[in-house]
């Protein structure tokens, strides 16, 4: 029966993109927790999965110049909010970095989350989930309360014109108006100074 799981997770998997993120969750249909781990191993000792953390895989991209491309965090962290069925916020220098706010790549970076607080390690990397309230989620597109987090981090006396002016871009190219408008009434007061001009100069 052991080899019967092993060898229906391996198709399952082989079948499958490469570059997908792999729970034992994924097998829950083929078998009980401890066989798909024990087939998860197996696949891990062979070299068909990588395990990126307790409990997570990847079935790799290989590049034949570059060898494993591993997925980023952010790849990482939804894949984990997916399967917890829970939602998530960038923070911090994270949240900066995806705005193109900083072109630091934090080592690790943290997340609000309505789900299950925990830290994971990818390697040398750090992924923080931090328990939030539901408030934080109220935002109805995801252009505004990143722009909230990171300039949360930047602080009101050291937002500079070149963050301004990205801003200004991201709005620009960003969701429908209305939106935007909705969402920053959810912004602390001297963000929305700074954003409700920039949303408002939209067609």
């Amino acid at each position: 029966m052991e080899d019967s799981i092993s060898g229906k997770v391996r198709q399952r998997i082989t079948k499958g993109k490469s570059g997908k993120i792999i729970f034992a969750k994924d097998f829950s249909d083929i078998g009980n927790d401890e066989l798909i781990n024990k087939a998860l191993f197996r696949l891990e000792r062979n070299k068909t999965l990588i395990r990126l953390s307790h409990g997570i895989y990847l079935y790799p991209v290989v590049d034949k110049e570059l060898g494993v491309m591993l997925p980023s965090p952010e790849t990482i962290a939804k894949a984990i909010a997916k399967r917890d069925n829970a939602r998530i916020l960038p923070t911090g220098n994270h949240a900066m970095n995806l705005l193109g706010l900083s072109s630091q790549v934090p080592m690790n970076v943290v997340y609000m989350t309505d789900g299950s607080p925990r830290k994971i390690n990818i390697g040398k990397r750090k992924i923080t989930f931090k328990k939030t309230s539901p408030r934080n989620f109220i935002y109805k597109g995801k252009i505004i309360p990143l722009t909230v987090a990171a300039l949360k981090t930047i602080g009101k006396d050291s937002v500079i014109p070149e963050y301004i002016a990205r801003l200004e871009n991201i709005i620009a190219q960003s969701e429908d108006k209305k939106i935007l408008l909705s969402d920053v009434n959810h912004a602390p007061a001297w963000i929305k100074k700074i954003l409700i001009p920039l949303i408002n100069q939209q067609k």
